[in-house]
């Protein structure tokens, strides 16, 4: 991904800050989230996924969903 920031935008995160953080839930086979979303599904439209985050991320539009909790055995 780019390394483009965002300039004027009101949280400063590259596109290459959110392309690591995907590459680290793929990683650990993240859960789907509060939203019900696993990992193939986001996979599906990838780029478009991680544009849509890092747009929202940047613009100060994203506020995240509440943590899901998850038991540990």
């Amino acid at each position: 991904m780019d390394e483009v920031k965002a300039p004027g935008k009101s949280f400063d995160i590259s596109k290459e800050e959110v392309w690591a953080a995907w590459v680290k839930v793929r990683g650990n086979q993240g859960a789907a989230g509060v939203d019900g979303v696993s990992v193939a599904e986001f996979e599906k439209d990838l780029k478009n996924n991680l544009y849509r985050i890092w747009n929202r991320m940047s613009s100060g539009a994203y506020f995240p969903p509440e943590v899901k909790a998850v038991a540990i055995p």
